[in-house]
């Protein structure tokens, strides 16, 4: 066997054992996940396992970020709704409901500490928040400063997936999903679309989103400008 052939067969091993570990995980919990249940559903010995994963925390990790991959990259893959606001509202409705199909790889994603944390899939999830942040941001439209709007919006959506999966689902009310976004959401943009009646902080914050592409400043002029920008929002 070529060093091709040998790492092709491991990459077809490991999806094989992700997908197996993935569809215990769904029908019986991560107390499902026994060594000897995945290898006779992947057609694998134990030992490959071993080698491949470590041990079943490496195995948790891993399908914890295959899923957060996918989802991540599915996500992506559909245009962008027009309207930045509309698609933070998409996007974190995704996020939530991804959470709640998939409470074993949430709990692993959100653990404190956890490694996925600074994985590749969970930076481009926050990736793609900051982008839509900034879109609002430019658009003259956020009310606070950008690095707070992200840690709102994020934090809303873990904190309701992990209210709703503590209870049975028959007693979820799914109009919390409703309230809690709109009112993240409200707590950051500004209704009035950087009208006068609201101030010169979302204009601000437009200005600093839009500092970064604009031409004829040097680099000490953008850094002073944007240290005054920062401060007009912090009033």
């Amino acid at each position: 066997m070529t060093m091709d052939e040998a790492t092709d067969t491991d990459t077809d091993t490991r999806r094989a054992v992700l997908d197996a570990a993935a569809e215990l995980i769904a029908s019986g919990g991560t107390a499902a996940l026994t060594t000897r249940a995945v290898a006779a559903k992947a057609a694998i010995q134990p030992p490959t396992l071993y080698r491949i994963f470590g041990d079943k925390r490496g195995l948790l990790d891993a399908v914890a970020q295959d899923r957060l991959a996918r989802f991540v990259a599915e996500k992506e893959a559909d245009p962008p709704h027009p309207h930045p606001v509309e698609e933070l509202r998409r996007g974190w409705s995704r996020y939530v409901a991804f959470g709640l199909e998939n409470p074993e790889v949430f709990a692993i994603m959100n653990e404190i500490g956890s490694p996925l944390a600074q994985s590749p899939a969970s930076l481009a999830g926050m990736a793609a928040l900051r982008r839509r942040v900034a879109q609002i941001a430019q658009a003259g439209r956020l009310r606070v400063a950008e690095e707070r709007a992200i840690a709102l919006i994020h934090a809303s959506a873990v904190g309701i997936v992990t209210t709703l999966l503590a209870l049975p689902p028959e007693e979820r009310d799914e109009q919390m999903l409703t309230l809690a976004r709109d009112a993240a959401i409200a707590a950051i943009v500004d209704e009035t679309a950087a009208s006068q009646e609201s101030g010169p902080v979302p204009h601000a914050i437009a200005l600093r989103a839009h500092l970064d592409d604009t031409a004829g400043l040097s680099m000490a002029e953008k850094s002073l400008l944007r240290e005054w920008l920062e401060r007009l929002i912090e009033l």
